[in-house]
């Protein structure tokens, strides 16, 4: 699983930090994850391809969440895009971008298919055979969602000395590594578990965005890997975030900690603070393995 963070930082523009965007791979797939003003710039700088990505899940309607989708579609236009795009994004989402292609004279030779969100609990809004990503409802100035990436359990791994020990033939790999038992030429029945080890731990990612202070997010987050959570303001400021529905890092630290995450990453710092650093000071006595993300860090995991 790799996420690359193309924007971090709060509204209000600065010439050297970029507002929310980000790419998570995982399994094969490019998701993006918000488009604030200038991802497709940022996206070219850090060498991310274009025509890998189909899904684009914007959180909110927020301009620094997603103004930079319709230069992004323009774009895709401009390259030659042939294959579907799927948006993501609360109800109205659609009319937004519609309207500027249709003003722009501007539609696109591409399947732009848009999944509105209304739901006020979470629900399951993309799935295939590898992963699936599901909303999660949070608590912002207008209607918000977080998404939470899911990677399938994989097949089990074979125990290749317990194989040649009973002998048992490739054919029967397939079944093996699918959770099967195996019957033997004498008539003796092998358990799965005899011929196998558990597959690799899944991979999970829960991205939270805008948000205030939320304490029953901690059940849907309940022992995820990786939880980004937004941080917008330290405790000094803990009244401004009360009163535009964000969060302090500390608070995000709450929830981690709570919520027996393995990594928290905090991000959309506000631009008032020169020193990031802050962030993780004031988080690491609540929850200790936080990451800083920063515009064009990527973490591997």
């Amino acid at each position: 699983m790799k996420l690359s963070i193309l924007g971090c930082y709060a509204a209000t523009p600065r010439t050297l930090t970029h507002p929310t965007a980000q790419v998570l791979e995982l399994k094969n797939h490019l998701f993006l994850i918000d488009c604030g003003e200038g991802t497709q710039v940022q996206l070219r700088k850090y060498k991310i391809k274009f025509s890998r990505i189909c899904h684009v899940f914007i959180s909110h309607l927020h301009g620094d969440h997603f103004f930079g989708l319709p230069g992004l579609i323009s774009t895709f236009r401009l390259l030659g895009r042939e294959k579907e795009l799927h948006i993501y994004g609360p109800k109205g989402i659609k009319e937004a971008i519609t309207l500027m292609l249709k003003l722009g004279n501007s539609w696109t030779n591409y399947p732009l298919i848009f999944h509105e969100l209304t739901a006020s609990t979470p629900q399951r809004i993309f799935e295939d055979d590898q992963v699936y990503v599901e909303t999660l409802p949070l608590d912002h100035r207008v209607y918000t969602n977080g998404f939470l990436f899911h990677e399938k359990i994989g097949q089990r791994k074979l125990n290749m000395d317990a194989v040649g020990k009973y002998k048992v033939d490739m054919a029967y790999f397939r079944k093996i590594k699918s959770g099967e038992d195996i019957t033997l030429d004498n008539g003796q029945v092998v358990p799965n578990r005899e011929l196998t080890f558990d597959p690799p731990k899944p991979w999970n990612y829960a991205y939270c965005s805008d948000t205030a202070y939320k304490p029953d997010l901690v059940s849907a987050l309940r022992d995820m890997r990786v939880l980004y959570h937004e941080a917008t303001f330290l405790e000094t400021e803990a009244h401004l975030a009360e009163k535009t529905r964000h969060s302090t890092a500390k608070q995000a630290a709450r929830i981690a900690r709570d919520a027996s995450v393995e990594t928290l990453i905090l991000g959309h710092f506000s631009t008032r603070y020169k020193d990031i650093s802050s962030f993780a000071d004031e988080a690491r006595p609540i929850f200790q393995d936080v990451l800083l993300a920063d515009d064009g860090r990527q973490f591997e995991f």
